[in-house]
């Protein structure tokens, strides 16, 4: 008889509440230095499939391949923060099975979320002061610092809706990626799992919170730059845009529609779903 490498869903539903046991029981250190090192991990992929892609992303007829390659380079930081081990708050969505099975307190889950989404945070605007400051977006005579500024414009002038929409599909499909990964008996698996929602997602154009932690605080960054500012207008972005990208327009604009958008999108269409289909008729 063939071994089976693989867990089935139902056991995937049974090890996630075990998984959301063991988190809640990690050290607040623990939880800041992992979500610290996660934000870092998402935001070295952000700065990475910018930089693979900028000049393609900046052109309407080369739009649609520039997002695949970003998609596909952007794939390696969930890779990494499921490899190597660290807390990502969209993924730690998952995290509610194990209240629904009365393994873990509401108060539990929701402090857990505030640290490890605090310690995103951190790790990414860190990754985003460091690259904006080492001259890494002088590429293409500051090409990549304008379009630095002009993904983090676009981010910030969604509206609400769309906003909390792009974050629903967004985290659906990275819950999805860390619910295969758990499916997954080796690492090689365990990277093709994340992979292909992971690229979904991003070539899909969907919002993710803690990447927004990086594409947005590096734009405000890049914009103190008057070359960086020069590149964004040479590549369409008005100045009032550039002026009135803050703190206060990415808080409100789009960190916090977003961040709805993924808790929705992780809780209710994964960890909701996949608890009633495989584990609530058990009770």
């Amino acid at each position: 008889m063939i071994e089976r490498n693989f867990l089935t869903p139902k056991e995937v539903a049974c090890e996630l509440v075990t998984v959301a046991e063991n988190k809640v029981n990690y050290s607040i250190v623990q939880k800041i230095i992992l979500g610290i090192i996660a934000g870092a991990y998402i935001a070295f992929a952000a700065v990475a499939s910018n930089t693979a892609a900028f000049q393609l992303m900046n052109n309407p007829s080369t739009l649609g391949i520039s997002k695949l390659i970003s998609a596909f380079v952007f794939s390696g930081g969930l890779i990494l923060v499921v490899v190597c081990g660290s807390e990502l708050f969209t993924g730690n969505n998952l995290m509610l099975m194990g209240v629904y099975e009365k393994k873990i307190s509401v108060k539990q889950l929701l402090l857990s979320w505030t640290i490890v989404y605090i310690s995103n945070f951190v790790g990414s605007i860190l990754i985003a002061f460091l690259v904006t400051k080492s001259g890494q977006l002088d590429f293409a005579s500051s090409m990549l610092g304008g379009s630095t500024i002009k993904i983090a414009c676009t981010k910030v002038s969604l509206s609400t809706h769309k906003a909390i929409i792009l974050g629903i599909l967004c985290n659906w499909l990275v819950c999805l990626a860390v619910w295969g990964s758990t499916a997954a008996r080796n690492i090689g698996s365990k990277i093709m799992a994340i992979f292909f929602p992971i690229m979904m997602f991003v070539t899909a154009g969907f919002e993710h919170s803690i990447a927004n932690m990086y594409y947005i605080s590096a734009g405000i960054f890049a914009k103190g730059n008057i070359q960086y500012m020069d590149a964004a207008i040479q590549l369409g972005v008005k100045q009032s845009d550039i002026v009135s990208l803050d703190w206060t327009s990415f808080f409100i604009g789009n960190l916090i529609p977003v961040t709805l958008g993924n808790i929705i999108g992780g809780t209710v269409f994964v960890a909701t779903t996949y608890w009633i289909a495989f584990l609530k008729k058990n009770k």
